[in-house]
């Protein structure tokens, strides 16, 4: 690299022209031109225009903007399931007209975590806490304009407390063209992301407070999407083919809002009703959710082993679960720190050595994890801030409680703990990023439902754009079937800010603050895998059965080989396969395939003897080990229930060939 000369530098230049008569004088000189960067105005073009991924996003950013305005209620009502029309009310603290006006023509310049918060009153003293000291989830000021996601005119409705009068702003977002790049007459003007009308109404109510947001003329795609019109239009076009094989293979979601019609826009009738919810409109918004989470679990106790939230609900409760998910409310049934373990649950504190052991926690009689260890998350109490959505409480949908009983080993859940803080000593903050403060704890079990919690979710100050990364930030060892075993959750109480994306639903991998994080995730899964293999084994040595048929027990012993062997877990077993004359009886055990015995086995013309039908129970007993082996290998879940059962049908009547 060629190194500047060292003599004769000037101050920085800043206009173009300038700048580009400097540069070409400065030639046969020492002279070193200075300037700096400077970002587009279309770049910010660009985010009114959207960046975000799904609708859900902009209602998020929603809930996180009446979060740092220190709201201790949010309320969000749809018109669901036509979707055409959202209200976001909060009861923070309100805009007044100079922090509105510096909303409106500061896109990208938000006054948080800025020497401009304290003035406007946005912030405290330190301008990256709220007013009432939250720590703010807010970065760059953009989040109002995550509407654009779903519609382009929305309307603000604001009021501080005290003051006689609110401020109502209706906002008209611009579309940008990328056709707009080629105007010359756009050089050098700054860009307009869009028109708002302002006016001030008179208040009856002068000590309320908080802002609405008010979305209309939700856009068409944005419509569909929560309306799920694409799993619907299968389902439309499956009843009016006549011909059963041209239908595609969609079943409709077994929980889901209600559909409406495309041809008229009425609400249809599926099944006999407009809508399918696990709750009733009697069920409390605490109790609704509540249902609507354990509606998950249950069917891990029928016939689905691997609840996947794609196959139970439509987009809409998917959105919802997912916003739980993401904002600073409770768990759903207590935070896993507050757990005193039932005393019987192991549990380990990570080491931070690369090489390190984790160490068994001896938690005493009463006292949680939290007392014992000293965890702070969460640093702000969530129970001073509530969400409800259309009637529904939200709340973290995590359990850790309860769970159904599988054929693995080991029957207890596995808890990791794990403190962290890493100061970067020796870096230049510009090149670090600072300091790195975190908690988190890895949860093992035989099962985690739905299958979308299984992986790592990063939270920072309470609050989550990301889903669960079932990658586990890339972790390259292969145990796949242990990492599907895991929940786990990483709370930043400092830090990582500067690693997060614009969209606040990724991270730079490159930022050490990534780096370091990702490194600990994969020393800290290294551990759980020593101390879960250990205790498998010596669970093995106390409890090993021996099958009473000889035949049957060999049977088993390869399903169980193959699933081991496939799933590098010796401590687990396949999953049951039941074949019942219903099929939606409840399995026995939390972890079985549940079919239907006449869409399997054909019925039995000649009359059975007694030698018959025990060769009818070996055989079987072969299909059920032939279906616990496809499942090994993953197969039986890509298929559908139709399909499995077609499967199993062929297989059996080839077996009952080779012995005719």
């Amino acid at each position: 690299m060629t190194a500047a000369p060292s003599s004769n530098k000037q101050a920085d230049i800043q206009d173009e022209r300038e700048l580009v008569a400097s540069i070409r004088s400065s030639h046969g000189t020492d002279t070193v031109i200075r300037t700096v960067l400077k970002t587009d105005e279309r770049v910010i073009a660009r985010v009114t225009d959207g960046i975000y991924r799904q609708p859900g996003s902009a209602i998020r950013e929603l809930i996180s903007n009446a979060y740092d305005a220190d709201a201790t209620r949010v309320v969000i009502k749809t018109d669901a399931p036509r979707f055409e029309r959202i209200v976001v009310e909060d009861d923070g603290h309100g805009m007044t007209p100079e922090v509105l006006a510096h909303l409106l023509l500061h896109i990208g310049g938000s006054a948080k975590r800025h020497e401009d918060g304290p003035a406007l009153g946005v912030t405290s003293a330190d301008p990256t806490r709220s007013p009432k000291g939250r720590k703010l989830i807010g970065k760059i000021g953009i989040g109002l304009f995550s509407v654009s996601q779903l519609t382009h005119s929305f309307q603000i409705i604001t009021k501080v407390k005290g003051d006689d009068f609110r401020t109502v702003a209706t906002v008209a977002l611009r579309q940008y063209a990328d056709e707009e790049d080629h105007n010359a007459n756009n050089a050098d003007k700054r860009f307009e992301s869009g028109k708002v009308n302002i006016w001030r109404e008179k208040a009856s109510d002068k000590p309320s407070h908080g802002t609405t947001i008010v979305l209309t003329s939700i856009r068409p795609q944005a419509r569909d999407t929560l309306r799920s019109r694409e799993i619907w239009s299968v389902i439309e076009q499956n009843e009016s083919q006549v011909d059963m094989d041209e239908r595609q293979v969609r079943e409709p979601p077994l929980y889901h809002i209600g559909r409406v019609d495309s041809s008229n826009d009425s609400l249809a009738i599926q099944n006999g009703q407009m809508y399918s919810l696990p709750w009733t409109e009697q069920d409390s918004p605490d109790s609704a959710f509540q249902k609507l989470v354990h509606c998950v679990w249950n069917e891990v106790g029928k016939s689905t082993p691997n609840p996947q939230l794609d196959r139970i609900f439509d987009y809409y409760l998917r959105m919802v679960w997912q916003i739980a998910l993401a904002v600073p409310v409770p768990y759903v049934e207590g935070h896993l720190f507050d757990w005193d373990l039932d005393g019987d649950v192991p549990a380990f504190l990570l080491s931070n050595a690369p090489k390190g052991n984790a160490k068994s926690i001896e938690l005493p009689k009463g006292t949680t994890l939290r007392e014992h260890l000293g965890l702070i998350d969460p640093a702000d109490n969530p129970g001073q801030f509530e969400v409800l959505f259309d009637g529904l409480k939200l709340s973290r949908p995590v359990r850790f409680r309860d769970l159904p009983v599988t054929n693995n080993a080991l029957k207890k859940p596995l808890v990791m703990i794990g403190k962290c803080r890493e100061e970067f000593s020796g870096f230049p903050k510009a090149l670090s990023g600072g300091s790195l403060e975190f908690e988190a704890y890895l949860f093992w079990t035989p099962k985690v439902a739905p299958t979308e919690h299984q992986g790592s979710l990063i939270r920072i100050h309470g609050s989550s754009g990301t889903l669960f990364d079932g990658t586990f930030m890339h972790y390259q060892v292969s145990e796949q079937n242990r990492l599907r075993q895991i929940t786990c959750e990483i709370f930043v109480s400092e830090g990582l800010d500067s690693a997060l994306n614009i969209d606040r639903e990724s991270f730079n991998s490159a930022h050490p603050h990534s780096v370091f994080i990702t490194k600990w995730l994969h020393n800290a899964l290294r551990q759980l895998a020593s101390a879960q293999k250990r205790l498998a084994s010596q669970v093995r040595a106390t409890t090993r059965e021996e099958g009473a048929d000889a035949v049957i027990n060999e049977i088993s012993r390869v399903a169980t080989d193959a699933w081991q062997r496939e799933h590098d877990d010796e401590a687990a077993f396949p999953p049951a396969i039941q074949l019942d004359a219903n099929s939606s009886k409840l399995a026995a055990t939390g972890e079985s395939y549940v079919f239907s015995r006449t869409s399997i086995i054909p019925k039995r013309d000649k009359v059975r003897t007694t030698k018959s039908k025990a060769a009818d129970a070996i055989q079987e007993e072969k299909l059920k080990g032939i279906a616990q082996v496809l499942a090994s290998y993953g197969l039986l879940d890509k298929l559908s229930k139709k399909k499995q059962e077609q499967l199993l049908r062929a297989i059996f009547e080839i077996l009952e060939a080779s012995v005719e």
